[in-house]
């Protein structure tokens, strides 16, 4: 039988106003994988913050066990020294140094003061081939790919003494390929003895790797699953996080599609730092009244280039071709125009390119359209609260105030800020690049519904997704990319998985 590595007792945290964790109980055994669920604000990450000593002691109820033994954390310096380490989702790397100054900066190998960097890069040179890094140590790590940095991180960790490892989200920013090695070296990491917590909104993921489950839900344990033991299907899970039956994962919707709202004619966008590599190639695409658009394609198939630039010309340089809406040619060619002309473009780095992080949900979502709330170039606050608070119960996003940062929100709250400020500056054609990326099922539902509510009110959507099932479930229309190229086109009833896969392999 296992043994017990960690035990959190009827965990409380209040914040002014919201209570994030209610008794919440989780029950971690020695050597396993423990996948940690639930809706963004669900408090998985709250949760953690305690465990690791984010949270000091007495700032919250309850009590936390490690190895049997009742620990009181005041610092993540605390809780490394136990050997709990986490790795966040974004990740806590120095792009300007190098692997060996990443993995043991603030713990370096040192003697009266003097760092050995002999000793330390061949320490380093022995943790990257544990986790499977074939990197020089002397690499900058700006230089690395995400996928590679949160290696680096594990590596990190594994510099520590690592016995109970974190980690929260790590596979939202990478592509399939990445994904795959990091669960996988989970998995060897277990098989020497190392327990982890693996926070994720990844079905897949869950059932690829853990040995048991916690669901929570606004703030409580709902329950606690054995993988062996328990019968365990995606639609229990779902349920829990969510608290009713998902039988149907995308809304239904009878689309009324009328007439073609924007055209894009022969398209072609160079990369902006090479003159030698094209990335977009001849695009021709269509979306029209109430019609909901969807771009496949694989990782670097040139999707989200193909929708900066048409979006302002954001992207690229010696940019051609047109670009019609209802008919007519206008001009793009700046941001601003793209916006006076109707064109949104919700990007798939909300954190970087959507949202002002430092800022209120209010001001964000009135950033694009400052007209629209001010008379004779002077703002009437009043209507902008009027505006922005109707946004808020249209969208339900979750705040107790619009006067809240956005960095304070969930993921899916901060998207539903993104598409709030993008809505208001009143779009006939908007763009969604990965629009539910990493966001809970209850909030992609959500999400769904949005964009389902704008095709009825007539616009036109473009929607960017890696998620095939998602294209497959939302859109009337499938163009699929693949090297700059849109190499075939389907409808939303003749499209499945297999076509799409296959128009990419023979293009």
């Amino acid at each position: 039988m296992q043994d017990t590595i960690l035990e959190m007792r009827d965990i409380t945290k209040v914040f002014p106003g919201v209570k994030a964790l209610d008794e919440v109980k989780l029950n971690v055994q020695s050597g396993e994988i423990h996948c940690l669920v639930g809706e963004n604000g669900a408090g998985k990450s709250t949760l953690m913050k305690v465990l690791s000593g984010v949270y000091p002691h007495g700032s919250y109820q309850g009590d936390i066990l490690f190895e049997n033994e009742p620990i009181a954390l005041n610092s993540i310096a605390d809780s490394e020294r136990q050997g709990i380490i986490i790795i966040h989702q974004e990740l806590a790397l120095v792009p300007q140094l190098s692997i060996t100054e990443n993995i043991f900066l603030g713990n370096e190998v040192a003697k009266y003061g003097v760092v050995n960097w002999h000793l330390a890069h061949s320490m380093t040179e022995k943790l990257l081939k544990k986790v499977g890094l074939n990197e020089p140590p002397s690499t900058l790590v700006g230089s690395l790919g995400v996928g590679k940095q949160q290696l680096v991180e594990i590596a990190k960790a594994l510099s520590k003494k690592v016995k109970l490892l974190i980690l929260d989200e790590p596979t939202s920013a990478l592509q399939e390929n990445d994904s795959q090695k990091l669960l996988e070296l989970l998995l060897e990491l277990k098989g020497q003895g190392i327990t982890s917590i693996l926070i994720t909104h990844k079905l897949n993921e869950i059932s690829r790797v853990a040995d048991k489950i916690t669901v929570i839900r606004d703030g409580r344990t709902v329950s606690s699953l054995d993988c062996i033991t328990d019968d365990i299907t995606e639609e229990r899970i779902i349920c829990d996080m969510v608290g009713r039956d998902m039988t149907h994962r995308y809304p239904d919707r009878q689309p009324n599609i009328g007439e073609t709202l924007m055209d894009v004619v022969d398209w072609n966008v160079w990369h902006p730092e090479s003159n030698e590599r094209q990335v977009i190639k001849n695009a021709n695409l269509s979306v029209a009244k109430g019609e909901v658009v969807g771009i496949a394609g694989l990782m670097g198939s040139g999707r989200t280039e193909l929708a900066m630039s048409l979006f302002g010309k954001s992207y690229g340089k010696n940019i051609s071709g047109e670009i019609r809406l209802k008919g007519q040619s206008v001009d793009v060619s700046t941001v601003k125009k793209a916006v006076a002309n109707g064109l949104a473009y919700v990007t798939e780095d909300r954190k970087e390119l959507g949202l002002i992080l430092e800022e209120n949900v209010l001001r964000n979502t009135t950033l694009v359209n400052l007209e629209g709330v001010s008379h004779w170039g002077v703002m009437d606050d009043n209507k902008e609260r009027h505006v922005v608070e109707d946004y808020r119960q249209v969208l339900q996003i979750r705040t107790p105030s619009v006067f809240q940062d956005v960095m304070n929100l969930s993921g899916g709250n901060q998207q539903k800020v993104v598409l709030s400020k993008w809505l208001f500056s009143d779009p006939q054609v908007l763009i969604l690049d990965e629009p539910t990326r990493g966001i809970d099922v209850g909030a992609k539902f959500e999400i769904y519904n949005i964009i389902n509510k704008l095709a009825d009110e007539g616009r036109g959507v473009i929607m960017i997704s890696s998620e095939m099932p998602e294209l497959l479930g939302m859109c009337d229309r499938i163009y699929v990319m693949n090297e700059g190229v849109l190499v075939g086109e389907l409808t939303g009833s003749e499209a499945t998985q297999e076509k799409i896969m296959s128009m990419i392999v023979k293009a």
